[in-house]
């Protein structure tokens, strides 16, 4: 099987500034403190339903709660897979997982419930805003306003950002495993959120996903660790250590370290080759070498020897940063 390309021609983030029109004003209608003529704390409350994603095994959609007068994401299982009891296992324990976790960087959920049709679905915060990924495409393609934005120390802000909502999650016992640039969301006011625990693993109960086959694993092919993606029953937060280094060498490269031309080979990648280094990879990029060793250090194959937690991880940049600002050459 290929591995799946990932494109984004419409990723062009431009300036706060200029987004300032992606800013919804508060409505007047939606903050009348009048009793509503009809209230309903059923599924009839959502309306203005606009799709969002009708990929994978879920749908997302964006709506408006009437009660509340905002607008939420919903997410439900795809019409086909309504009576899978293994998706529909998935979903809710996808929403509780999510509901468990009350960080800055983790997205507030609202509701789990079922629609007129009985379908479930859970409702959580909307959350605007680019993903990192798209972030990552403008850094690729040389565009001035993204270069600007996005300078380094921004970028490292951003993770360090991402690292405390897995701190946090970690000390409450839950493993994310899917750790990408999709789904990491910078808004233009400087927040930084975290999303998709689907695949997450909680300490001390069973876990769909843990599961050896090749398409069962948990997480996304090119981020996994190798304990991943062999398989291996004890995954601890070191993997997800694993895969904020994967995130961070794209960061920092604009590339993948370990892509293959198949999925078998980034997963042979993953387990046996060490990735080349980010300055030789970007050699235009200002990639100091203590940055470049915290990354590549992070990635170990074996687990033993990265980071043995993300507070260490983060603990490592901070350092950096501090040093550097003394220096002023960050």
């Amino acid at each position: 099987m290929p591995e799946p390309a990932r494109s984004s021609d419409n990723a062009q983030p431009s300036s706060r500034l200029a987004e300032q029109d992606r800013v919804k004003m508060v409505m007047v209608a939606d903050i009348e403190g009048q009793p509503p003529a009809r209230i309903s704390n059923g599924f009839s409350k959502y309306c203005n339903f606009r799709s969002l994603n009708q990929g994978g095994k879920a749908t997302l959609s964006s709506c408006k709660d009437t009660n509340l007068g905002r607008r939420v994401v919903l997410k439900m299982l795809r019409k086909e897979l309504r009576n899978d009891a293994v998706e529909l296992r998935r979903l809710i324990r996808e929403a509780r997982i999510t509901a468990q976790l009350s960080h800055p960087a983790t997205v507030p959920m609202y509701e789990l419930g079922q629609n007129d049709e009985g379908d479930w679905f859970f409702a959580m915060k909307k959350i605007d805003g680019w993903t990192l990924f798209e972030i990552i495409v403008g850094l690729a393609q040389r565009k001035e306003q993204v270069e600007a934005e996005f300078d380094l120390n921004r970028l490292l802000s951003i993770f360090t950002q991402v690292g405390g909502a897995l701190i946090y999650a970690h000390a409450r016992g839950v493993i994310h495993r899917d750790i990408k640039p999709e789904n990491i969301i910078v808004g233009m006011f400087g927040e930084v959120t975290l999303i998709d625990w689907g695949a997450a693993k909680v300490w001390g109960m069973p876990n769909d996903g843990d599961e050896s086959t090749l398409g069962d694993r948990g997480g996304t092919p090119l981020y996994m660790s190798p304990e991943q993606v062999t398989g291996h029953r004890s995954v601890d937060e070191r993997s997800d250590v694993f895969s904020m280094g994967v995130v961070m060498y794209e960061m920092l490269c604009q590339r993948e370290p370990f892509r293959g031309a198949k999925i078998t080979d980034t997963f042979d990648n993953i387990v046996h080759r060490e990735p080349e280094s980010p300055r030789s990879v970007a050699p235009h990029r200002f990639i100091p070498q203590a940055l470049e060793d915290i990354c590549l250090r992070a990635m170990q194959k074996n687990p033993n020897d990265r980071f043995q937690s993300v507070s260490d991880f983060i603990a490592a940049i901070d350092k950096f940063r501090s040093d550097a600002l003394m220096r002023g050459s960050v």
